[in-house]
């Protein structure tokens, strides 16, 4: 199936590992321009690496979205050097959770820059490069846990909460511009800062993921690939009539729809 993506620019924030590294890849199989931003050049430069390896070019800009310059500057020299800009996804972000009263203002801010206000800058400055497109898309990353918050789950919970409404509020705003605004709300997905839970429960990573299977209908954790998989489509033609929605990918974890 042909998503339409061919000669797309794409630009990904945290895109040096895990799902925005994937999403990247995916977007580059189908035929997409790509920029991927990140805070470790060495991560960055061997994920353009594998990302020029599929035959696309790839823009790697060493950055960090949850400061202000950063973020500006990721949306601006990614328009500069392709002279256009089609899909924006914010994937940017870590969890972060803790009991109410463990979580000092130091720790709200932090998560809140780089997952609700990172996003939020990228967006005003992408928009008026969409509108230019004739429009685009924009895909949040947040968690089904801002849907439904559990203990010790802030600020992440909080944070993903925000990035939910402010997709629906964009989504309104800017559908007269023909740019398309969802989120994928993730679940347990494989990624780095799973290998170091691991490491520090002391136990292989392969015991780790089933541990935390157990507790998932589907009984294992996700690939990021699958995640890739939900945001090409949202970022396609495919998807020429979806805006405003929330979609959990979360092997069915979540008791919210």
């Amino acid at each position: 199936m042909d998503l339409g993506l061919t000669g797309k620019v794409a630009a990904i924030t945290g895109g040096s590992d895990g799902i925005g590294k994937a999403t990247a890849l995916r977007l580059a199989h189908e035929g997409a321009r790509i920029a991927i931003c990140g805070r470790r050049k060495e991560a960055l430069e061997q994920a353009a690496a594998e990302i020029r390896g599929t035959g696309a070019e790839v823009l790697a800009i060493v950055a960090d979205v949850s400061k202000p310059e950063d973020a500006l500057r990721f949306i601006a020299e990614t328009a500069a050097h392709y002279a256009a800009l089609d899909i924006l996804v914010n994937n940017a972000g870590t969890s972060s959770a803790y009991a109410f009263e463990d979580a000092d203002d130091a720790i709200w801010e932090a998560d809140l820059q780089l997952k609700l206000h990172a996003a939020i800058r990228t967006c005003r400055a992408a928009i008026p490069h969409l509108r230019k497109r004739g429009g685009g898309r924009i895909i949040n990353l947040t968690t089904w846990g801002g849907k439904q918050p559990g203990p010790r789950s802030v600020p992440t919970s909080v944070s993903r909460a925000a990035g939910i409404a402010l997709t629906k509020a964009l989504s309104k705003d800017l559908a007269r511009d023909k740019i398309l605004v969802n989120t994928v709300c993730v679940g347990m997905i494989k990624s780095g800062q799973q290998q170091g839970m691991a490491q520090a429960r002391g136990v292989s990573i392969d015991k780790h993921y089933a541990d935390l299977g157990a507790a998932i209908p589907l009984q294992r954790v996700g690939e990021a690939d699958e995640v890739a998989n939900v945001i090409a489509f949202l970022a396609s033609e495919a998807a020429s009539y979806v805006t405003g929605t929330a979609i959990n990918v979360d092997g069915g974890a979540a008791g919210v729809v």
